[in-house]
């Protein structure tokens, strides 16, 4: 099911390319119709490609207070109280992470600083047509509202034509959402983007979507921020001896089951292992509601490399750089200063990257195709401004002003040079 490769192998096909691909031109060419329609029309053409995509023809585009209300009768007790308590584990994973505007250098003659400033309106996109996703919604808007966002705007498609799935509705009151818009797809994007007669734009975008959900965000990034461009999932296990296999093979199924571009990888150091966890996924998957999707991604797109020990399983990871890596070996903390490229890192063997999508605290909203070597998970730090400001006095702008003339100088920026020097006490 699952291919073992060489370390080569692995290296030309994993390593080679793996930035996200948006290079689908047909998808991009209907993003951009979609989006300038609604750019120039507003809510006529809103209304006619939420009619042509989501099915459903829109009175009210928002969701009223009467349904979220409802919605809380539709929803079972129990899961709201796992919703409530997850949602308390993110917030206290994220309340860690607040700053405040800071003064870095005071004195009588120069004062220099940061200012904090949450963005003021963020919208939130959350997939809602055949499945839903109620930890998307409160890992995308319980940072945003930490932060001091103003107005937290959630976007997500109508189920059967009508309303949203009452779960989303729910999670939503409990992250603290001021709006829902039943709207799903690039034309949700581009509304958010660029406002209609009923929809004010928003300032940054963020939350996970399918390729046309990603090619809307790239064309509208500029005019609003956003969060990033995710490609498929992906999760990478390093694995001693004593690992479980049992563990390990439902750790790349949950990554699997989720498409079948995602990518699932075990680094091991013992060949046995490898053997007992394929014959486990053939076990496990063969019960699996969605199994021909995970047997897909296991297949084409997934591999065990054994590896000569853990450090050079740490190396290929590093390279890797993926969105998920769990750590199960014998003392799993003390290789933590062996990660170097991750999203997100899950240490042990009762830790599997299932509890942080749901439960645990920190984001699942993570960095995939390897741009983890350079950016991060969504955290409170997405959602705020900071601006620098600095005071000089005269005296202060006195002392320094030859050191810029000379820089403005070597520039051949004159202007720069005389605009200290008109205000030279001398």
């Amino acid at each position: 099911m699952i291919p073992s490769y060489s370390i080569q192998s692995f290296e030309e096909k994993f390593l080679s390319k793996q930035k996200a691909s948006l290079e689908d031109t047909t998808i991009i060419e209907i993003a951009k119709q979609v989006i300038n329609d609604i750019r120039e029309n507003g809510d006529k053409a809103l209304s006619k490609y939420v009619e042509q995509f989501d099915n459903y023809v829109p009175i009210d585009f928002e969701v009223s207070n009467k349904e979220r209300e409802q919605a809380w009768d539709e929803v079972d007790p129990d899961t709201i109280t796992s919703l409530k308590l997850a949602a308390d584990n993110i917030r206290d994973f994220h309340k860690q992470q607040l700053s405040s505007s800071r003064f870095m250098n005071v004195g009588e003659e120069v004062v220099s600083g940061q200012l904090f400033r949450p963005i003021e309106r963020v919208g939130i996109y959350v997939p809602g047509g055949t499945a839903c996703y109620p930890s998307s919604v409160l890992m995308n808007a319980i940072p945003a509202v930490l932060a001091g966002v103003e107005e937290v705007i959630m976007v997500t498609p109508a189920r059967n034509g009508e309303n949203i799935a009452p779960i989303l509705s729910v999670a939503a009151d409990i992250a603290g959402v001021s709006k829902i818009l039943k709207i799903g797809g690039i034309q949700a994007i581009a509304a958010l983007a660029y406002g209609t007669e009923t929809i004010s734009n928003v300032d940054k975008i963020v939350g996970p979507g399918n390729a046309y959900v990603a090619a809307a965000k790239s064309l509208v990034y500029g005019d609003v921020g956003i969060d990033m461009i995710a490609g498929p999932s992906e999760v990478a296990i390093i694995a001693d001896q004593t690992a479980n296999p049992i563990y390990i093979a439902a750790d790349l199924i949950a990554q699997a089951e989720h498409d079948e571009n995602a990518r699932a990888f075990l680094f091991s150091t013992s060949d046995q292992l490898i053997k007992e966890t394929k014959m486990e996924l053939e076990r496990q998957c063969s019960n699996l509601p969605r199994r021909e999707i995970a047997e897909k991604a296991l297949k084409n797109k997934s591999s065990c490399v054994l590896v000569s020990d853990i450090t050079q399983a740490f190396e290929l990871s590093n390279r890797l750089a993926p969105e998920h890596l769990e750590v199960q070996v014998e003392s799993p903390l003390n290789y933590l200063g062996k990660v170097k490229n991750a999203g997100s890192v899950f240490l042990g063997n009762y830790t599997p990257e299932a509890l942080g999508d749901y439960f645990a605290g920190p984001n699942h909203v993570l960095p995939t195709s390897g741009t983890a070597r350079f950016s991060s998970g969504l955290s409170v730090d997405d959602f705020i401004k900071k601006t620098t400001f600095l005071y000089y006095s005269q005296q202060a702008l006195d002392d320094a002003a030859q050191h810029v003339v000379n820089i403005a100088t070597e520039e051949q920026l004159e202007g720069h040079a005389r605009a200290v020097q008109k205000r030279l006490n001398k």
